[in-house]
């Protein structure tokens, strides 16, 4: 939901609404993290990864 609530605020609303509703998803995104037991340097490791690639 929130993912969706963010592509639609960067096609149809303002900077103020997108940077909201990045800040919803990074919200929601870290307490998935928190309650499956993954740390945020887990993530960004398979980011680093991505980008050796």
């Amino acid at each position: 939901e929130e993912g969706v609530e963010v592509a639609l605020a960067a096609v149809a609303e303002t900077k103020e609404d997108l940077l909201g509703e990045c800040a919803d998803l990074f919200y929601h995104t870290l307490v998935l993290l928190a309650d499956q037991k993954i740390e945020l340097s887990e993530v960004m490791t398979v980011l680093q990864a991505r980008h050796k690639k």
